[in-house]
């Protein structure tokens, strides 16, 4: 009997300075970790910080064709333009991940939504820039590819030495998401 092969695609959006490649970077480490084949495809807006950006995250069992995601399994989004621009454009039954200390949507589409309060996590954890990863560990609590356990072991990887102090908080608010979305 064939087994059955996994494959999830990711679109992660929000203004530049947020973190969104960060975060489609961790993922993406995680996915390698679990010996997963992994795309990223990294999306600027004509300005950096305070401008869109958005990554596409391709996670599979099998070698990935192509890294462009048209209708993702899952949307996270950062903030309420990110949700605006791409919540139309999800795959039927997939998954949104949204901020909601940023926007609060109301659930008008096929999709199942998850409201993260991520900038309260991140401050509770020590500082607002580990939002990304708070929205991260949410995904990775919803994700049959990676497990939270190998999201933490990829902040280190991603974040790398020079950035030492930030590993804790970051892995504290990848727990917090973790466990926000396994509590619903």
């Amino acid at each position: 009997m064939k087994e059955i092969s996994l494959k999830e695609t990711v679109l992660i959006s929000g203004f530049g300075g947020q973190g969104v490649m960060l975060a489609g970077r961790l993922i993406c480490r995680a996915g390698m970790d679990e010996d997963k084949f992994v795309t990223f495809f990294p999306s600027y807006g004509a300005e950096m910080r305070g401008g869109t950006a958005n990554c596409q995250v391709i996670i599979s069992d099998e070698p990935i064709g192509s890294p462009v995601v048209d209708t993702p399994d899952f949307l996270i989004c950062f903030n309420k333009p990110s949700f605006i621009k791409f919540s139309e454009n999800t795959a039927d039954d997939s998954s949104i991940i949204i901020n909601s200390d940023l926007y609060q949507p109301e659930n008008s589409g096929n999709y199942d939504l998850y409201k993260v309060p991520a900038n309260n996590i991140a401050e509770e954890c020590g500082n607002l820039l580990a939002m990304n990863s708070a929205m991260a560990g949410a995904f990775a609590s919803l994700s049959n590819m990676i497990t939270l356990d190998t999201l933490k072991g990829a902040l280190p990887v991603i974040l790398t030495k020079r950035k030492e102090k930030y590993w804790s908080l970051n892995i504290k608010a990848a727990e917090k998401g973790f466990d926000y979305i396994s509590s619903l």
